[in-house]
Protein backbone atom coordinates (compact mmCIF):
# COMPACT_ATOMS: atom_id res chain seq x y z
CA UNK A 1 0.00 0.00 0.00
CA UNK A 2 1.02 3.04 -1.17
CA UNK A 3 0.27 6.52 1.19
CA UNK A 4 0.39 9.80 -0.13
CA UNK A 5 0.07 13.35 1.48
CA UNK A 6 -2.22 15.87 -1.00
CA UNK A 7 -3.20 19.22 -0.43
CA UNK A 8 -6.62 20.61 -2.25
CA UNK A 9 -6.24 20.65 -5.91
CA UNK A 10 -2.82 18.53 -5.96
CA UNK A 11 -3.15 15.45 -8.60
CA UNK A 12 -2.19 11.81 -8.10
CA UNK A 13 -1.72 9.75 -11.70
CA UNK A 14 -2.21 6.32 -11.76
CA UNK A 15 -0.41 5.21 -15.04
CA UNK A 16 -1.32 7.30 -18.33
CA UNK A 17 -4.67 7.81 -18.01
CA UNK A 18 -6.19 8.05 -14.60
CA UNK A 19 -6.01 11.42 -12.51
CA UNK A 20 -6.97 11.60 -8.63
CA UNK A 21 -6.97 15.41 -7.77
CA UNK A 22 -7.98 16.64 -4.37
CA UNK A 23 -11.47 18.91 -4.64
CA UNK A 24 -11.85 19.68 -0.93
CA UNK A 25 -10.74 18.82 2.69
CA UNK A 26 -13.12 18.88 5.36
CA UNK A 27 -13.75 17.73 9.11
CA UNK A 28 -16.04 15.10 7.69
CA UNK A 29 -13.61 14.05 4.79
CA UNK A 30 -12.02 14.60 1.58
CA UNK A 31 -13.46 15.37 -1.94
CA UNK A 32 -11.85 13.71 -4.51
CA UNK A 33 -12.35 14.39 -8.45
CA UNK A 34 -11.42 11.06 -10.54
CA UNK A 35 -10.68 11.40 -14.12
CA UNK A 36 -10.33 8.00 -16.07
CA UNK A 37 -11.18 6.55 -19.27
CA UNK A 38 -15.02 5.27 -19.35
CA UNK A 39 -14.15 1.61 -19.75
CA UNK A 40 -12.81 1.64 -16.24
CA UNK A 41 -14.85 0.50 -13.28
CA UNK A 42 -15.25 3.59 -10.51
CA UNK A 43 -17.43 2.20 -7.55
CA UNK A 44 -17.07 3.12 -3.69
CA UNK A 45 -16.30 -0.03 -1.42
CA UNK A 46 -19.28 -0.01 0.24
CA UNK A 47 -21.09 -0.70 -2.69
CA UNK A 48 -18.95 -3.32 -4.40
CA UNK A 49 -19.18 -5.30 -0.93
CA UNK A 50 -23.01 -4.80 -1.07
CA UNK A 51 -23.39 -5.95 -4.65
CA UNK A 52 -21.33 -9.22 -3.57
CA UNK A 53 -23.32 -9.90 -1.01
CA UNK A 54 -26.47 -9.07 -3.63
CA UNK A 55 -25.11 -11.39 -5.77
CA UNK A 56 -24.29 -14.36 -3.35
CA UNK A 57 -27.95 -13.81 -1.78
CA UNK A 58 -29.45 -14.40 -5.33
CA UNK A 59 -27.45 -17.44 -6.45
CA UNK A 60 -28.50 -21.35 -5.40
CA UNK A 61 -26.33 -22.28 -2.83
CA UNK A 62 -25.29 -25.84 -4.75
CA UNK A 63 -23.54 -27.15 -1.40
CA UNK A 64 -26.39 -28.86 0.34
Amino acid sequence: MLILRRKKSESILIGDNIRITVVDCAADGVRLAIDAPKQISILREELSKAELENKSSVAPDFDT
